[in-house]
């Protein structure tokens, strides 16, 4: 599916956390998500421009993993496209609050077309979460 003269809109994702307010503290005060409306159930988080909720749930997340360049990659996850400058403060203020990485960030794929930069971390209640930065934006889809 090609959308390429089309804006592009926010997406929305709900997952499961285990307590509503340990999601509170990493994705409002950790990450700096701004918090939309709530429930005892649930809370929505303004996900640097997409909607996440955080769902109360006794479910854990899975524990399945694919191994990409040597490093165990954990899915599912979902994640963050951000220019190389906002890539860069993000983990730099991630690293200053002692927040642990899975993958600490790396750059993949160096001087080849598809240069990135990524980063993986869990949320609380063990969400995987991948930050990426392409050197060059329009090789996001380019294989």
């Amino acid at each position: 599916m090609s959308k390429t003269n089309n804006p592009l809109h926010p997406f929305h994702l709900a997952i499961p956390v285990k307590n509503l307010e340990s999601a509170k503290i990493f994705y409002h005060h950790s990450l700096g998500c701004e918090i939309g409306r709530s429930s005892e159930e649930w809370i929505d988080f303004n996900f640097y421009g997409h909607q996440l909720v955080c769902h109360l749930s006794k479910e854990s997340p899975s524990e399945i993993s694919n191994t990409v360049d040597s490093n165990d990659i954990p899915v599912p996850h979902f994640g963050l496209v951000l220019s190389w400058t906002d890539f860069e403060s993000i983990t730099s203020d991630l690293n200053k609050k002692k927040i642990e990485f899975l993958i600490e960030p790396t750059i993949r794929f160096k001087n080849e077309v598809g240069e990135q930069a990524i980063a993986f971390l869990r949320d609380p209640s063990g969400n995987a979460i991948e930050l990426k930065a392409f050197k060059n934006m329009n090789n996001l889809f380019r294989s």
